[in-house]
């Protein structure tokens, strides 16, 4: 879809305190000078190509809430947020969740209510200055836990993103007993040889119980499920291979969603030995700060905008104060973003360059047969489309071409990306299997009135994009092709609908009104506009193939960082195809957990879109029609204050479309998000594999084919097999050559692997990254 104009994505968890821990509160002294001290202290770095200026935490703390709270404009700023609120499909069920869901996975969030208390508190003076207000509004959001529903306010992603300088990993001594923290740096040492101790884990973090502070930090994630929130708080070797677009080194040093919560000034560890240490924490400073001599001349310079009358469209918000002095900083700092190679991973024989997939094999003979595709991401990069699809499908013909039976999908780190990849891969993996993939959106006046209009103005078009024209075309792209035309798509029984109130509904569930179920048509001519521009195998101008692998011969497994086109995968291979799901990992507790553990919605939709298809409305009306429309909800979209009050390089975005099983038609018809899904085993991290992922490919074929049970909750089939999974084929006389050069160039690597493959310095920042998804939680 060419409409989105987000900026690109984020969010985290309440309405209350506005510091993340109440308990690290110090005194601000120097408060009305904390600014000046930042200004000078960025005047006398010089920092290399592609870093940041940064300066203590404390200090970027004081600065930031030594800006004043302008009371008018956080009263319109809510006023302005709200009609885009109606859009996230799942306030209903948060307000009040499934039984399973609050015990299982998450409180319930009265959103509407939240903002209403947010608004009250601004009229009666509770907030003190601009980040107290703009961190409750940010928590508001975040605290659904839904990666799709997403607002960071100028004040909170604008100036500072605050870190720690050490990474954790949480790993069992064995396999078996339940996961402690330690400083991953000690791990690399004694992994490579370097270390003159034995790693000690961690028993308290600033004088808390070590498990009790990361289990409570891990809620400041994207992710729903507590125990891949809780993975994500540690360095993990997927994420950290998609650089400067993932998660960075974890939550708890400042990567993801964790680069927006202050941690304290330091970060106080306490060892099982007994030793302690002490770090300084810091904030990356992203902005220009010449000329900024306090909070208000910090507002001035930042967090001004034009008045309401005075902006056009959505477009406008790209050159706010902000933006602009936020441009430039990264223009300094670099001119793009590179791709990170992988720490940890093996050569591979396929792989895309920005390390959204890849496909290895196992060096070892016992594990001969062994193919795995690595996918941590689902794209969303306009130049990588087309080269992910390829290298699945060169890898999945070489893994068979060189006599590999067995597929192990690795999903770990994977936040989605374009739907139709995920539905794409299913296809060349189950080629006889049609996907079922129901959703719905809210069904309530702003989405009835354009789809009205938009389904009224594609009947006299063709579908077609074999056309000249470039006003059609434009139309073709903007109209005829939108989910609001009732043309696109089909239904529930895989027909097409016959009028727009056919496909509207409304069909009333857990005291809201959604549309009825719409499933992706995808052998029509314009299905690519809607998604990543690529075809589906099996569809159109791709035939289908051969399937590559049995259901039996693939095991998928993630680390719970599976959210968005991830989760519509897992839901076809789970659910149609009988595949087999590992969870890696999880909080330091007994039995089993989830194995996708982020927002199960199936579609983001950002602001600008909503935006745009609202204004869009009037402009293919009438006069006396837009006169008429001006009355209603699609009148309240004409206000670009929300998109100059978001942070430079965050997502504004909602969840529009929920995920349905395939024949739930009961009465409260619960998405998927609000489903609890226990994995079909449970596999703890070692050190081993913290250091090289092809540990983890081992346990994971250990466990589904190789009678050796590495499962600690769960089972798989072949957890207690008696009988060697290892046979072999010999393969094509290339394939097997291929095979060869490639166990060549493994061994070459295992003998150079160093501590230095292991950046310590991989931060979440998504100004220099592309990323433009349609089902993609933004990290």
């Amino acid at each position: 879809m060419r409409l989105q104009y987000s900026i690109a994505g984020l969010s985290l968890a309440s309405i209350a305190a506005a510091t993340p821990f109440p308990h690290l509160k110090y005194r601000q002294n120097n408060s009305s000078t904390a600014c000046a001290a930042v200004s000078a202290s960025v005047a006398t770095q010089t920092v290399s190509a592609g870093a940041l200026p940064t300066v203590p935490a404390q200090l970027a703390y004081e600065c930031i809430t030594s800006v004043p709270l302008n009371k008018t404009a956080a009263l319109t700023l809510i006023n302005d947020v709200r009609p885009y609120f109606l859009w996230q499909s799942t306030t209903a069920y948060l307000k009040d969740p499934p039984k399973e869901y609050v015990e299982k996975i998450q409180d319930a969030v009265d959103v509407w209510g939240g903002l209403d208390v947010i608004e009250g508190k601004v009229k009666n003076g509770t907030f003190k200055n601009e980040y107290e207000f703009g961190w409750s509004l940010y928590r508001l959001l975040q605290s659904t836990h839904d990666g799709h529903f997403v607002y960071v306010p100028d004040v909170i992603g604008t100036v500072f993103n605050f870190g720690r300088p050490v990474p954790l990993v949480s790993v069992s001594e064995d396999g078996k007993k339940l996961p402690e923290a330690f400083v991953y740096p000690d791990i690399l040492a004694a992994s490579f040889g370097n270390a003159t101790f034995t790693p000690s884990p961690i028993t308290t973090i600033n004088g808390q119980d070590a498990k009790e502070y990361l289990e409570n930090w891990s809620q400041y994630g994207s992710l729903q499920d507590r125990d891949a929130l809780y993975n994500n708080v540690f360095y993990e070797l997927a994420v950290v291979s998609l650089g400067t677009s993932g998660s960075g080194m974890g939550t708890f040093s400042g990567g993801g969603r964790g680069r927006w919560v202050y941690p304290g000034a330091i970060t106080e560890l306490e060892f099982a030995n007994g030793t302690k240490t002490t770090y300084t924490n810091f904030a990356k400073v992203l902005v220009e700060f010449d000329g900024i001599t306090d909070g208000e001349s910090l507002y001035q310079k930042l967090f001004t905008y034009p008045k309401p009358s005075e902006t056009e469209s959505t477009e406008a918000a790209t050159t706010s104060p902000a933006a602009t002095t936020a441009t430039t900083t990264i223009a300094k700092a670099t001119a793009a973003a590179a791709s990170t190679p992988a720490p940890g991973y093996p050569p591979p024989v396929f792989r895309e360059s920005h390390n959204l997939i890849g496909g290895y094999y196992i060096d070892e003979s016992d594990y001969s047969d062994i193919a795995v595709l690595s996918v941590p991401s689902f794209v969303s990069l306009d130049a990588a489309e087309i080269p992910f699809q390829q290298v699945s499908e060169k890898f999945l013909a070489a893994a068979r071409a060189a006599g590999k039976t067995k597929l192990i999908i690795d999903v770990s780190a994977n936040g989605g990306g374009t739907i139709l990849q995920g539905y794409d891969l299913f296809k060349q993996l189950f080629p006889h299997i049609e996907p079922y993939g129901a959703t719905r959106f809210r069904a309530f006046e702003s989405t009835d009135l354009i789809g009205s209009k938009l389904s009224e103005v594609a009947e006299g078009l063709p579908r077609t994009v074999d056309t000249d024209n470039e006003t059609l075309l434009e139309l073709e792209y903007d109209v005829v092709s939108s989910v609001f035309n009732y043309q696109t798509d089909i239904d529930v029984n895989g027909k097409n609908f016959e009028n727009w109130d056919d496909k509207f509904g409304p069909q009333h569930h857990h005291n809201d009104n959604f549309t009825n179920i719409i499933r992706w048509n995808l052998s029509d001519i314009l299905t690519p506009l809607n998604s990543g521009g690529i075809w589906v195998h099996g569809y159109r101008n791709l035939t289908n193939g051969t399937q590559p692998f049995k259901s039996e011969d693939i095991i998928v497994v993630t680390d719970g960082y599976c959210a968005s086109t991830c989760t519509i995968f897992s839901e076809l291979m789970r659910q149609q195809a009988n595949v087999k799901y590992v969870a890696l990992g999880g909080r330091p507790r007994e039995g089993i957990i989830q194995a996708v553990g982020g927002v199960k919605g199936t579609n983001n939709f950002p602001w600008g879109t909503i935006q745009y298809y609202a204004q869009d409305t009037f402009n293919l009306s009438t006069p006396e029609e837009a006169a008429q429309l001006n009355k209603t909800e699609l009148g309240s979209y004409w206000s670009d204050v929300p998109f100059y009050r978001a942070a430079p390089g965050t997502s504004l975005n909602v969840n529009f479309r929920d995920g349905i099983r395939e024949g739930d038609d009961s009465e409260e018809q619960i998405p998927l998000h609000f489903q609890y899904e226990p994995a079909d085993c449970r596999i703890l991290y070692t050190k081993e594999m913290t250091v090289d992922v092809t540990n983890v490919w081992k346990a994971v074929a250990d466990s589904a084919w190789g009678g050796k049970n590495r499962c600690v909750a769960g089972s798989l089939p072949g957890s207690n097999s008696t009988v060697p999974y290892r046979k072999h084929k010999r393969g094509t006389e290339f394939g097997r050559r291929a095979a060869e050069t490639i166990e060549k160039r493994r061994q070459q690597w295992k003998s150079t692997m160093s501590i230095q493959d292991y950046p310590m310095d991989v931060f979440t920042d998504l100004r220099r990254s592309s990323l433009d998804g349609d089902a993609i939680m933004y990290p």
